[in-house]
């Protein structure tokens, strides 16, 4: 039950409130607790549709009346109207362009102001016209929080209880974990969702909830601004960075009623700052199947359209969306990008990118929602210092090049994912002579090893490996002065992601005769 949404709409109703705009896709759940508000306040609930005129919820779905199937019918007949009564006007926003129909609903407002009808428009679009922004009130109709969806589920095992064919595998934790995984969906979605799993399995338990986030997926599709990534990075992929594995780790655990209670805060996000292909993209990817979490990728260059003042209202949709969703991981791959700019916003696209990162960054500084959002970033010179400020984020962590232990492991970790055993290759020697190779430069050459070994019909060896990385020239070769400047930069203004000494940028030779 949307508790919030109720009772404001509650007290809208009774001080006399003429006109109320409700925004939200669930119109048979709105209209249900409508129901309820009416037989408390003893008034009549009759709605209007373009297919049916006006009606009450519980006419025969055949009836039709003819005659105020008109908008501007309809209208009139409301204002003839005497007795108290709550008017639902169904999906009327196609109407709103109609200056003879927005004259109407002036009128209408003044005469209802003494009466003790209400005027009630419910569309999953908003559409308000310059004329009524003084007379009427907007309500965005909340999703079902926690609460309801666990009632709904309650009742759904009550019922399946008696069913002998059905399992429930179902403890507290688990129930949680099912319940937080159907927020962000309408009430429909949810049981559409319990219903697919009973349905498939004759059962509910832990394993439902990938099901339940192919629901979420579904949602996330139908818009532009942010792109669903499947949870198929493991953890234990990730090379390296013990630092900040540790802290996401921790943070994972602060995701629970227990946390909740113990009195510890959700977290709000992360930036990572480092060498390209050292592993922060990965981690965003991964650290989402770690936590059991929906991970939702923001492309902020979709923000910005040509229409003037929709990009600002496409990032609001976005964030909307993305809390409706929560708890999610939210990731923002190279945010320098497309943020880059802002200060000469002003004189190149009326203050557009200025606007747009204004409102994301109040978002970031005040969101409550479970929303944990992982930001990207190789070039520093490139981020609004406003970025960085503390309480954007939890934490701000340099991701550097892999030691050579940690290079020891991104191999290990890449042959095995290639189906070798990393026991018969000779990983300290490979380790040693990569030194300066990001993790990405690792994986290229254990490629290129693999495409020589083919073409020659035999196993992958050491001897490919070694040799493609001799033939490489690393990043931290051809960009040394602007990494040099980014390790200064970090060196007391972020953290470590690793606790080993990263490698020093010398260039060694390279003999190509193995």
């Amino acid at each position: 039950m949307s508790l919030k949404n109720d009772k404001e709409i509650d007290i809208l109703i009774r001080s006399r409130y003429p006109l109320i705009y409700i925004v939200s896709w669930e119109e048979m759940r709105v209209l249900e607790r409508l129901k309820e508000m009416s037989q408390e306040r003893r008034k009549k609930l009759l709605l209007w549709s373009i297919c049916r005129g006006i009606h009450s919820l519980e006419d025969d779905p055949s009836k039709i009346d003819e005659a105020t199937r008109d908008p501007f019918n309809a209208l009139c007949y409301i204002e003839r109207m005497t007795d108290p009564a709550l008017i639902v006007l169904l999906d009327f926003h196609p109407f709103l362009g109609d200056h003879t129909i927005i004259r109407k609903l002036r009128d209408l407002v003044i005469n209802l102001k003494n009466t003790y009808e209400t005027l009630i428009m419910l569309s999953p679009v908003l559409t308000v016209p310059i004329e009524l922004e003084k007379d009427l009130v907007v309500i965005d109709y909340d999703l079902p929080d926690y609460q309801e969806i666990a009632d709904l589920l309650n009742g759904i095992i009550t019922v399946l209880s008696k069913n002998q064919d059905i399992q429930i595998l179902l403890d507290d934790t688990t129930k949680e974990k099912l319940i937080k995984a159907a927020l962000g969906l309408t009430r429909q979605e949810v049981e559409n969702a319990f219903a697919r799993s009973i349905v498939e399995d004759k059962s509910l338990s832990e394993k439902d909830i990938p099901r339940i986030l192919q629901e979420k997926k579904q949602a996330i599709r139908k818009t532009k601004f942010l792109e669903y990534y499947e949870a198929q990075e493991e953890f234990s992929n990730i090379g390296g960075l013990d630092i900040l594995k540790e802290w996401l780790i921790k943070r994972g655990l602060s995701f629970s009623k227990k946390a909740e209670e113990f009195g510890i805060p959700q977290p709000k996000g992360l930036l990572l700052i480092g060498i390209q292909g050292c592993g922060k993209s990965l981690t965003a990817k991964s650290v989402a199947g770690l936590w059991k979490l929906p991970l939702l990728r923001l492309d902020i260059g979709a923000i910005f359209s040509g229409i003037v003042g929709s990009s600002e209202e496409n990032m609001r949709r976005a964030i909307k969306t993305a809390e409706q969703l929560a708890p999610i991981v939210l990731w923002i791959d190279e945010i320098e990008k497309g943020l880059s700019g802002i200060q000469s916003s002003t004189f190149s696209d009326a203050g557009t990118s200025a606007r747009v990162f204004s409102t994301f960054l109040t978002w970031l500084q005040e969101k409550t929602s479970p929303v944990f959002v992982i930001a990207t970033a190789n070039t520093v010179s490139l981020l609004p210092p406003e970025l960085l400020r503390k309480g954007r984020f939890d934490d701000i962590f340099f991701v550097d090049l892999p030691s050579i232990e940690e290079r020891k492991q991104i191999f290990q970790i890449h042959l095995r994912k290639r189906n070798r055993d990393p026991l018969q290759f000779d990983i300290p020697l490979l380790a040693e002579e990569s030194a300066g190779f990001s993790g990405a430069e690792i994986e290229q050459a254990i490629i290129s090893g693999l495409y020589d070994a083919f073409i020659q019909e035999r196993q992958l060896s050491t001897v490919d490996i070694l040799k493609n990385i001799k033939l490489s020239v690393p990043l931290s070769v051809t960009m040394r002065e602007e990494i040099e400047k980014l390790r200064l930069w970090a060196h007391d203004r972020a953290r470590p992601a690793s606790s080993t000494t990263p490698p020093a940028l010398v260039r060694k030779e390279r003999k190509l005769e193995l």
